[in-house]
């Protein structure tokens, strides 16, 4: 097996877990590699440390193991074992009732690095295991992954859909075409509806982004709809709708739900076709940075701020905290006396007190007193590694503006 050879006294990380090796740690790679090979990690003195992929860029090493023996056969099956065992004590997995009499059956299966697969990310849809590959080792080792769903889900797996094409390195020459791994002889390919607390959704893995659904808001979900009755709503970013969903079903006067995308807004409109909305509802397909400073500044009660992720990269951070202040900024002078904003930032180089920090310099500038009542989070199933602080990209603050 090849062997990467850290510098003097960059074993550091490693030593207290962490999941990466920066390129700029590497001193020597000892035989022959290739991208996504499994590689040994090994201190300046040739200690072994860890086995990971390798990969080109500044992360030269994702690592899978702290423990210096090869990866066994069974390694895919028993850590996917061990994430579906983590979703099953917290309350989700198919079927998962909660106290409430709600059903769910829909979550992430696989976080990444939070769940010791740096590198992958699946999805569960009533059946449908969704897979993202964002290493190439992660691409390459899709069929054993494929082969471990199998085992874990039995008969209950309907199909097992690749989606890695827009998060595989597109350098690293890959067959970069999304398709089915397998499928139980009686599905029949497409979207289907799932339950998230009792609420029905289409998901569109094959054509919608992500994975299809955004999983990971599904606790703030069910916290606006429980501060929805009654307001008129404003669902700005909203993608499949999920926020206005919940906000319909808890009794809100109206949801006016905004994107710009034409197939984003249709399929708010199917789901929310599936309930009793009773004309509460409105579907926009325009950009929701122009309606929202073209709106009447008492027309909304409760907003949601939701954005796709401003930055992807460090090298974006400062852009995007203007772009989070002015954002936030236009919907605190919006908002009605006494109405509240959910606001959340998706980018994982943003961290909290970045984050909060732009909400406050917006709130400044506009000069309305504005308290935080809440802070949110990702939930459950988007694990993060305690040794990877990075994992924890998802953050939010519920603000009540005088």
């Amino acid at each position: 097996m090849t062997s990467v050879i850290l510098k003097k006294g960059r074993e550091e990380s490693l030593l207290r877990f962490h999941p990466w090796v920066f390129s700029g740690a590497v001193a020597d790679i000892r035989g022959n590699v290739a991208e996504g090979d499994l590689v040994q990690v090994c201190s300046a003195q040739g200690e072994p440390l860890a086995l990971g992929h390798y990969q080109v860029g500044s992360i030269a090493v994702r690592v899978l193991s702290f423990d210096s023996s090869p990866a066994q056969d069974d390694f895919y099956l028993q850590r996917l074992g061990a994430a579906l065992e983590l979703r099953r004590q917290v309350g989700l997995e198919t079927g998962a009732v909660f106290s409430c009499a709600a059903v769910t059956n829909c979550y992430r299966l696989c976080h990444g690095e939070g769940d010791g697969l740096p590198g992958l990310i699946i999805d569960y849809y009533d059946g449908v295991c969704v897979m993202q590959a964002h290493s190439v080792g992660m691409f390459r080792a899709k069929n054993r992954i494929c082969e471990a769903l199998q085992s874990l889900y039995g008969d209950e797996l309907k199909a097992v859909y690749d989606k890695s094409s827009g998060t595989a390195p597109f350098k690293a020459g890959l067959d970069l075409i999304d398709g089915y791994l397998y499928r139980r002889p009686d599905f029949t390919a497409g979207e289907i509806t799932v339950l998230e607390n009792g609420h029905r959704f289409y998901v569109d893995w094959e054509g919608g982004q992500k994975t299809g659904f955004f999983l990971d808001q599904r606790d703030n979900r069910k916290a606006v709809g429980a501060l929805s009755r009654g307001k008129r709503v404003l669902n700005l970013f909203c993608y499949t709708g999920g926020f206005s969903v919940y906000a319909l079903a808890a009794g809100a006067e109206s949801v006016c739900s905004v994107d710009s995308s034409r197939r984003a807004v249709d399929m708010v409109e199917r789901s929310v076709a599936l309930m009793e909305s009773k004309g509460r509802h409105e579907a926009l397909c325009t950009d929701a940075i122009d309606f929202l400073k073209n709106i009447p500044e008492d027309a909304y009660d409760l907003m949601i701020v939701d954005p796709p992720a401003f930055a992807k990269h460090r090298g974006a951070l400062s852009n995007a905290l203007r772009a989070y202040k002015r954002l936030n900024a236009a919907a605190i002078s919006k908002i009605a006396p006494g109405g509240l904003i959910f606001t959340f930032s998706c980018s994982q180089v943003v961290d909290k007190i970045a984050f909060a920090e732009a909400v406050f310099s917006a709130a400044a500038s506009v000069g309305r007193n504005v308290r935080i009542l809440d802070r949110f989070n990702q939930p459950a199933d988007h694990p993060v590694n305690i040794y990877h602080p990075e994992g924890e990209y998802l953050k939010g603050l519920l603000l009540y503006v005088e």
